[in-house]
């Protein structure tokens, strides 16, 4: 079991999302209030490519354990600044498969689509951050650590403090990919 750290959502197109007490996922749109709610795609590159593609990044996941390893090399990110709703600790988010659900405090129920592919806004907020949650791994293929999108099933408050409960999908497992 892991634990959320933080919550964070933006009524407004910004990189940093504010740390809140707490968010109202909704089943089928994501967090309340967050500009990236909705059935269809919110984020403003994809909205250009194709409007009515489905939001398969309606809660964002970040693992706090990315934010201690990114302090020892020089960029301190608190939860919320990188865009993520939903901070945790104690789970390796990037090592799920797809598909996978994770119970979010004693209701909330998000299935996970794929990897987040940050792009060079990221930059902005700390120079060569990119580089560090972005690069190639020993294999010559592309390692994406910002963290992982998900959909939400089962609306429900969730809070700091919350445990998160994961629930793997039926064998054979597929890797994340892109989203």
């Amino acid at each position: 079991m892991g634990v959320v750290t933080a919550v964070s959502r933006s009524e407004e197109y910004t990189f940093t999302k504010p740390v809140r007490s707490s968010i109202t996922l909704l089943a089928g749109l994501g967090v309340e209030g967050d500009v990236h709610q909705g059935v269809t795609v919110k984020h403003r590159s994809r909205v250009a490519q194709d409007p009515t593609q489905p939001n398969l990044r309606q809660v964002h996941l970040m693992h706090a354990e990315l934010f201690d390893e990114l302090r020892d090399k020089g960029h301190a990110v608190e939860p919320g600044q990188i865009g993520e709703n939903v901070t945790t600790r104690g789970i390796d988010l990037l090592g799920l498969p797809t598909g996978t659900l994770l119970h979010l405090g004693p209701e909330a129920v998000v299935e996970v689509t794929g990897l987040r592919n940050p792009c060079v806004q990221i930059d902005g907020f700390s120079k060569g951050l990119l580089k560090e949650v972005v690069g190639k791994g020993a294999d010559g293929e592309l390692v994406r650590r910002a963290g992982i999108m998900s959909v939400v099933l089962v609306g429900g408050v969730v809070r700091p403090g919350d445990e998160i409960r994961v629930e793997l999908p039926a064998e054979p497992h597929r890797p994340l990919e892109k989203v």
